[in-house]
């Protein structure tokens, strides 16, 4: 399986603060059957961005681990006004490493009417975004409807594997489920955050997508579309609702 959204590079954010659990969470991603991993740091109003200074503590995090898990940098964009003009002159800052795939994340708090033309702006620069784990989203779950359009756009969309094993509530639950019947759900993440409580694991998830909506549906959620993606590569499951 591979993961192309979690937070595991140290005191950067709200992820790990030491090495130690650092290292332990690519060390749970790994017994867990995670051979990839992309290290999605928040580029936010809280937390500043430096792609070189992450890179290098990705190189140190591969130091400390070895070969495996595997390990790239990407980005939780926050889809604000300044992100987004950062975005439009410097694409390849923001996007999940040697791809034009770039995590989207909007805020809980309101969305924006010129989010569409945001949205088609990086489409116009080859950039596909991802939106991240809008059924954990107030504003969406009462409108999942508006996921569909962006769907329509070219965008992919990515659920958190925690949402369908109830860790964000019965709301959220109900919101993945809607979207996977409607054919609106192209990755399953973790957004791990520590080893306790947001953990790197994939394959609960797995087996629930496998049992509810079957095995070849669960392998492209966390296998064949993220795999594409971290080789720049069209999805092979993309299916317009």
């Amino acid at each position: 399986m591979i993961d192309i959204h979690c937070h595991i590079l140290p005191d950067v954010d709200d992820g790990p603060k030491s090495w130690e659990s650092a290292t332990e969470m690519c060390r749970m991603a790994l017994a867990d059957g995670i051979e990839h991993m992309v290290a999605t740091p928040h580029s936010n109003e809280r937390y500043h961005y430096d792609r070189e200074y992450l890179s290098r503590l990705l190189t140190d995090l591969r130091e400390r681990i070895g070969e495996n898990p595997k390990l790239s940098l990407g980005c939780d964009f926050h889809m604000s006004y300044e992100n987004l003009q950062s975005a439009l002159s410097d694409p390849d800052r923001y996007c999940i490493e040697g791809t034009h795939y770039m995590l989207a994340e909007f805020s809980n708090y309101g969305v924006p009417p010129q989010l569409d033309q945001s949205l088609t702006q990086l489409r116009t620069l080859g950039i596909t975004p991802i939106i991240t784990h809008p059924e954990r989203n107030p504003i969406l779950q009462q409108n999942l409807q508006r996921v569909l359009g962006w769907i329509e756009l070219g965008c992919a969309v990515q659920i958190t594997a925690s949402t369908l094993t109830g860790f964000w509530g019965a709301q959220a639950s109900q919101a993945a489920d809607w979207l996977l019947k409607n054919n609106a759900v192209h990755v399953v993440a973790t957004d791990a955050h520590d080893t306790k409580r947001r953990v790197p694991i994939l394959s609960a998830a797995r087996v629930f997508i496998a049992e509810t909506f079957g095995s070849d549906i669960a392998r492209a959620l966390v296998e064949e579309n993220p795999r594409a993606i971290i080789r720049d590569k069209p999805l092979p499951y993309f299916l317009t609702c």
